[in-house]
């Protein structure tokens, strides 16, 4: 039988259309490998697994609007949120890994993979600047210039509350608790996270920062502001509110918003910069008092 019309039968939830999109952006695993057609048969006695994340079953795809600088070296491009940076369990076509790969793909080199290699990550929900290396000669000396901490990376974050300190820094040791899959704060075994911020304006209930990471944890600047009392607008994972100002929030307000680094191979200055989206700027509006304040989703989409 058809590996689409083996799911029609057991996932009745779902059309047989909306089924074949997920085998098709990645979703299903046959035997703990991937499938890729439709049509790939099953047998008796075979491990089907179908993993389901919940979003828009087109895959995404880069466009010159996305890309912010390019050389024969390297690509910068603003990641929208909403779209995984690298391939999981649920779908590999439609994120930006693979998204890039199709953008560099040489037609008159059909069979020829594009030298690619990803030095950062941004979660799925968090928009901004991410750059990447092309060029093998350039891998090596632009991993080496994050893992040296010669990249700055400035963030804008809106966060509830108003922090009593305008500005400060933040340090922790950062762990994963096994039982939720969030991080921490631990007193020993974790991974050294330091995060520094600036207030750039206060709000009735909220503030907008400027965020300075030193390291690059996972999840470190949503987990250090939740610790501190003051938990990302949007990010319900760390305690943040869901709505604020009659706006209801799809996803947490942060944005990698600047990068500085010099150029791998060059070591040219560059200055990479990614305007605050469309969710962000809406948020915004509704803090200043301006704009509608009607019950729409403050989303991405917008």
């Amino acid at each position: 039988m058809r590996i689409d019309q083996f799911l029609a039968l057991r996932i009745e939830e779902h059309s047989r259309a909306s089924l074949r999109k997920i085998v098709e952006i990645g979703g299903v695993r046959s035997e703990n490998r991937r499938v890729r057609r439709c049509s790939q048969p099953v047998r008796s006695g075979q491990l089907v697994e179908v993993h389901i994340d919940g979003l828009p079953l087109t895959p995404f795809s880069l466009s010159e609007e996305h890309v912010l600088f390019r050389d024969g070296d390297i690509l910068a491009v603003v990641k929208p949120a909403g779209v995984d940076s690298q391939p999981t369990p649920a779908r590999y076509k439609g994120t930006l890994y693979e998204a890039l790969l199709r953008y560099l793909h040489n037609p008159f080199r059909p069979r020829e993979r594009p030298e690619l290699a990803m030095v950062q990550r941004l979660d799925r929900d968090t928009s901004g600047v991410m750059v990447f290396s092309i060029a093998r000669r350039a891998h090596k000396a632009l991993s080496r210039i994050f893992s040296d901490r010669q990249a700055e990376k400035l963030y804008l974050a809106l966060v509830a509350g108003v922090p009593s300190e305008p500005e400060g820094e933040i340090r922790s040791l950062l762990a994963r608790n096994r039982a939720t899959n969030l991080m921490r704060s631990v007193e020993r075994g974790g991974r050294e996270a330091i995060t520094r911020y600036k207030v750039i304006e206060c709000f009735d209930g909220a503030s907008l920062v400027e965020v300075r990471i030193l390291t690059g944890r996972s999840h470190q600047i949503r987990v250090h502001f939740s610790e501190a009392g003051h938990p990302l607008l949007g990010d319900r994972r760390y305690g943040g509110p869901g709505e604020c100002k009659g706006g209801r929030l799809e996803r947490q307000m942060l944005h990698a918003w600047r990068l500085l680094l010099p150029h791998p191979v060059t070591g040219k200055p560059l200055d990479l910069q990614a305007e605050l989206p469309e969710d962000m700027e809406k948020m915004l509006r509704l803090l200043r008092g301006g704009g509608d304040a009607a019950e729409r989703p403050v989303s991405q989409a917008d």
